[in-house]
């Protein structure tokens, strides 16, 4: 068996892991298939480990820098300096590095933010008001380098070095292009119309199913999937004003969780990846630290029956 090969074999975590009872106990909710965390990322990942528990795919999407203001203690996204958000944001997945799989894959979904560096919003419209929450990072004055008036931040690929610089291997950073996408109100600058998932793994070598997830080719072969996504966004109807579609989470769950494996998005949500992990037969973990966000995935796993 070659390495590659080898990498191809499932490292599945046992029944006895996942049921761990001291583990059930730490958990907001729990059954046979399904784990959720209302906590700090990183406070359940040292419970995950501590009960052995080994997971093949984390797909997440983390707040955005300065987008959202989620009203939990702890919260991550509205740090002064876009530097201080992507250090909380490594600390997370070192603190997950245990718990993934050598052969496993971590996928997130980034966007981009400008700095405004107006101040707070005191506009009257509505739309405004809605974008804007009191004194966004963004609207303070800045440091004259990285943080000044009008500066796209880069901050997905800052990211992504960062994550380079503590030993991840980053394998893609695919492009999430979104059809009519609402037009930013400026007139001086091109709309943005796209986010990225980055593909990062812990080895060389890793479990990668391009069969589910490929594109037939003339002679019959499956190629794997293009770098670029066109994905409508999911409908805002819920309560978390920027959870994902299924649609977005599909190729990462499914090219690379093996049969029996288990899911974890440690900035769950409203349970996207969750609920497809579940609809496909995977175990899943999910972590939050809004109570609100933990039931509103308890109840969207409930409605798969």
């Amino acid at each position: 068996m070659t390495k590659a090969n080898l990498a191809q074999v499932p490292k599945i975590t046992s029944d006895e892991a996942f049921c761990d009872e001291k583990l059930r106990k730490a958990a907001y909710y729990a059954d046979e298939n399904v784990l959720i965390f209302n906590m700090d990322v990183r406070e359940a990942m040292a419970h995950l480990t501590k009960a052995g528990v080994i997971v093949n795919c984390m797909v997440t999407s983390p707040p955005f820098y300065g987008q959202r203001d989620y009203g939990a203690k702890g919260q991550i996204g509205l740090e002064e300096h876009p530097q201080q958000f992507i250090e909380q944001l490594v600390a997370c997945f070192e603190a997950a590095k245990p718990v993934l799989a050598d052969n496993g894959s971590l996928w997130v979904n980034l966007g981009d933010t400008y700095w405004s560096g107006k101040g707070e919003h005191k506009s009257g419209e509505s739309k405004q008001s809605a974008r804007r929450f009191g004194l966004r990072p963004q609207d303070r004055t800045g440091d004259g380098q990285l943080c000044k008036p009008k500066q796209l931040l880069l901050i997905p690929h800052r990211f992504a070095i960062a994550m380079q610089d503590k030993d991840w291997i980053v394998r893609n950073d695919n492009v999430w292009l979104k059809p009519n996408p609402i037009p930013d109100q400026v007139r001086d600058r091109c709309s943005m119309s796209h986010e990225y998932m980055f593909h990062l793994v812990k080895s060389r070598w890793y479990f990668f199913n391009k069969d589910l997830v490929g594109r037939k080719s003339e002679t019959g072969s499956i190629l794997p999937p293009p770098d670029t996504w066109e994905i409508p966004p999911a409908r805002r109807s819920h309560m978390h004003k920027a959870r994902f579609s299924e649609e977005l989470v599909r190729i990462p769950i499914l090219s690379t969780t093996p049969q029996s494996g288990v899911v974890l998005d440690p900035f769950g949500g409203s349970g996207t990846s969750l609920v497809f992990a579940r609809k496909h037969g995977f175990r899943a973990i999910g972590i939050d630290i809004k109570k609100d966000f933990c039931q509103s995935m308890v109840e969207h796993i409930g409605e798969l029956g």
